[in-house]
């Protein structure tokens, strides 16, 4: 590799501020030297607020909105008609 024209890779705590989850890892990614916190093995480390992750993220928490897509179908052939010119009905299964 060449010196100098990579970024600087070390240890990085990602806080979650919806979830007050926190976690350390390693990354490329450092926030300013003013924002930094105590880890739980007494060291001091750079910290990166997000605004997500895996624990306040509707799909992984399991709080995620179902979509009625049977009732969408039938509420825009109510509003707009089937679509079909020959006045056949739609059918449901297959063939």
């Amino acid at each position: 590799m060449k010196p100098s024209i990579h970024p600087e890779y070390g240890p990085v705590v990602f806080r979650d501020k919806a979830a007050g989850h926190a976690f350390l890892t390693r990354s490329t990614l450092a926030s300013s030297a003013a924002k930094r916190i105590e880890w739980e093995d007494g060291d001091v480390y750079p910290v990166v607020d997000v605004e997500i992750s895996d624990r306040s993220h509707p799909f992984y928490t399991g709080n995620a909105r179902v979509m009625d897509t049977a009732g969408r179908v039938e509420r825009f052939e109510r509003r707009y008609g089937s679509g079909r010119q020959d006045g056949s009905e739609r059918r449901s299964g297959a063939a």
